[in-house]
């Protein structure tokens, strides 16, 4: 069986200069590892916030390497140049938009400017992608939080089947799925 492929995107102009280290987009891979008893293979991108990169980025994941899986890391506030979300309805067939409402829920627990956030998610072909926050305890609060339904979202697009390791998270499917 060939290893699963799973897209990691920090958006971060400052990462993507080289400015900031790229503790987001690495946060999201360990905390997949964590989760995932599946292997997978990690590809990789640190990208400005530019709308067009971040759109060609999850484009060639999906429809050239095969990814099942996209999450991103950061640009998904309200800031002139966070447009994350924007590059994710653009190419993206259907939104998912109760992994966003989540996720904020979640992030509300900890800090009232959750509400700030625009995080959503959406199907492209056989892949779900994700938009988690930028910063990495947040990246594993979200994840811990919409992490149960993404193995039986990819199950029902077509994806490959993604086990998660049930020592630490645990997966819903519905009996027989």
């Amino acid at each position: 069986m060939h290893n699963a492929k799973i897209g990691v995107i920090n958006v971060s102009d400052r990462a993507a200069a080289g400015i900031y280290e790229d503790l987001p987009g690495q946060a999201a891979v360990a905390v997949l590892r964590e989760f995932l008893r599946t292997p997978f293979v990690p590809v990789y991108r640190v990208i400005a916030d530019e709308q067009t990169e971040i759109e060609a980025a999850m484009v060639e994941m999906v429809d050239e390497e095969g990814c099942c899986l996209i999450v991103t890391t950061g640009g998904t506030g309200p800031a002139p140049r966070d447009v994350t979300p924007e590059a994710t309805a653009a190419v993206c067939e259907k939104m998912l938009p109760g992994f966003g409402e989540l996720m904020r829920a979640t992030s509300l627990r900890y800090v009232p400017t959750a509400i700030l956030s625009r995080q959503t998610a959406g199907i492209r072909g056989k892949c779900l992608i994700v938009n988690l926050p930028g910063r990495p305890k947040s990246i594993r609060e979200c994840l811990e939080a919409v992490f149960p339904a993404i193995p039986y979202c990819i199950d029902l697009v077509g994806g490959p089947r993604l086990e998660a390791d049930e020592e630490t998270i645990r997966a819903f499917r519905p009996p027989g799925a």
